[in-house]
């Protein structure tokens, strides 16, 4: 295994062990020495945690976002130093297409949050509050870099605010609700795309305004979602993830849209139930130019993963192995 190569986890907390957007605080008394030690036990040379989680709760002593609820201190912080004293490279993450406090804030700016999948428009309103979050996640948070997750624009249900957008982005009268079936699929792509484009023309925007040398990494579950193609997105990021379990499938599309410059990442543990990583498999498989990551839902208790002996448990455990060369 080169010795350059990305091994990266992410204790997620974004999801409860339901497969649901965590409840803002479920992890809030997590304690980041104890979870260094975990990572450095598996072997990872890049630990992936969070600016803000899908509840849209923040990780870090945050300016714009809440914070989380029984967090003591500054975990993000207090992570990302005891990492980087440990020479581990340290990634946040935001996840723009999900934000729970938001959607709770501004329900005529998102549609209901179904807490557990993206579900707001990326609107102007909601990147001037993404941009603000972002720049002072980077200003307060020394990380090597950040994970983008989740960028897509929900498919639109026409509310005022999708309109403006169309009208903004496509130059156009968008319909009404009741007229959505007039509009051809791949215009609604192509909107869709716009939105996703504008998005990430504002993360790029400010990432490198505040640290020009930041990774940017995003993750993909689609890799053939239409929002990707004929974008400027998976062509200018640093590194760019299939997190879907069709390793052969997602990789060839990535290496198609991948910019020169851009590491490939594939996702090895995280998916469970009928869908899920065959980590042993995907191991077995993997090109040696490709980088490993894989994440887990935390107990609640431990805020750690749980070993449960469970298709996501086996997985972590052949992780680490490959993290650590064996076999």
């Amino acid at each position: 295994m080169a010795q350059d190569r990305i091994k990266a986890f992410c204790i997620d907390f974004n999801w409860d062990l339901l497969d649901r957007f965590a409840s803002p605080g479920l992890y809030g008394h997590a304690d980041a020495a104890a979870h260094v030690s975990w990572y450095r036990a598996l072997g990872v040379n890049t630990i992936q945690s969070f600016f803000v989680s899908h509840n849209g709760y923040a990780w870090y002593d945050s300016s714009v976002a809440p914070r989380t609820p029984g967090m003591s201190g500054d975990f993000m912080c207090d992570l990302t130093q005891r990492g980087h004293e440990a020479g581990l490279r340290m990634m946040g993450y935001i996840s723009p297409g999900a934000n729970g406090q938001w959607a709770a804030a501004h329900p005529d700016l998102s549609h209901v949050p179904r807490w557990n999948t993206w579900h707001i428009p990326l609107t102007s309103t909601y990147l001037d509050y993404l941009a603000r979050l972002l720049e002072d996640a980077l200003r307060k948070v020394p990380v090597d870099g950040f994970m983008v997750d989740m960028l897509w624009n929900v498919n639109p249900q026409w509310m005022p605010c999708e309109q403006q957008m169309f009208s903004e982005l496509m130059g156009d009268v968008a319909p009404e609700p009741h007229e959505a079936d007039r509009l051809p699929v791949n215009v609604v792509d192509a909107f869709n795309r716009a939105a996703t484009e504008r998005a990430w023309r504002r993360i790029q925007e400010v990432a490198r305004s505040v640290n020009p040398g930041c990774l940017i990494w995003l993750s993909v579950n689609n890799m053939m979602n239409a929002q990707l193609e004929h974008s400027r997105l998976a062509a200018e990021v640093d590194w760019l993830m299939n997190e879907n379990p069709n390793m052969a499938e997602g990789l060839a599309v990535a290496r198609r849209l991948a910019g020169r410059h851009a590491q490939l990442v594939q996702c090895v543990a995280g998916w469970e139930g009928a869908v899920h990583h065959d980590g042993p498999a995907i191991l077995a498989a993997l090109p040696a130019d490709v980088g490993l990551y894989g994440f887990a839902a935390p107990d609640p208790v431990t805020t750690l993963p749980p070993d449960d002996g469970g298709i996501n448990a086996q997985n972590i455990a052949a992780l680490g192995r490959a993290f650590r060369g064996h076999p």
